[in-house]
């Protein structure tokens, strides 16, 4: 099963996470802090760590910095970041900081596992496919991977999974509904600021001008389409 690496202060909740965790067949690493988890992901033991539990309220470096300093070293594993109190702006600031999904605390132990469940599976590989050109960008649906005037752009796996599912029916508009369900898998539950962030996010990666974007356009009352125009 996956490695997972579960960053939280409170020692009740952590204990029981990785209890729940280690009882469904994960390997559990932990940390306490912030400076703790960053520190174990660049060192030995951070090799195999294949998704993150993420709390926002750490003593220290808050989870938000946490978030932001890990994708700027180009990681790109799933982040699932844990909320108290479901607020909108941290809720916010946590997706735009890079996590790919969120959960408010208390969280059972079926949504926690399903979520994780669901984020790996967005890590997994699809189905081989041959490089597709749209202008600068080329999308590897066989490597996974996505490179723009030939510069490699690494992305986490949400990210490359919006990409993939926008990009296979160029000119079609996806609603946020239909991403949600699609790439998180959330359904009718799911929450479409996640929708937005990831796309803010992406962006940001793959447009010359992110606020004119030529890539993933705004269909307003509506939701997204891939171009390139």
């Amino acid at each position: 099963m996956a490695h997972v690496l579960l960053i939280e202060d409170d020692v009740s909740v952590r204990d029981g996470m990785e209890l729940v965790l280690r009882r469904h067949g994960y390997e559990v690493a932990t940390a306490a802090t912030g400076e703790a988890a960053l520190a174990l992901l660049a060192g030995p033991e951070g090799i195999g760590v294949e998704l993150a539990v993420l709390d926002l309220m750490l003593p220290g470096m808050a989870g938000f910095e946490v978030c932001r300093r890990l994708r700027a070293t180009g990681a790109t594993l799933p982040v699932i970041m844990l909320t108290a109190r479901g607020d909108d702006g941290d809720i916010v600031q946590g997706l735009e900081a890079g996590a790919d999904d969120y959960v408010v605390k208390p969280v059972t132990a079926p949504v926690l596992e399903a979520r994780i469940r669901a984020a790996l599976r967005r890590a997994e590989p699809t189905a081989a496919a041959r490089g597709e050109h749209h202008a600068d960008l080329v999308i590897d649906r066989a490597g996974l991977t996505v490179s723009k005037r030939g510069t490699p752009i690494a992305l986490p796996p949400t990210e490359l999974r919006l990409l993939l599912e926008l990009s296979a029916a160029p000119a079609r508009v996806f609603s946020r509904e239909q991403l949600l369900q699609s790439v998180w898998e959330h359904g009718f539950l799911g929450d479409s600021r996640l929708v937005d962030a990831a796309v803010g996010r992406l962006r940001a990666k793959i447009e010359d001008v992110a606020a004119r974007p030529r890539y993933i356009q705004t269909v307003r009352g509506f939701g997204y389409r891939f171009g390139p125009i």
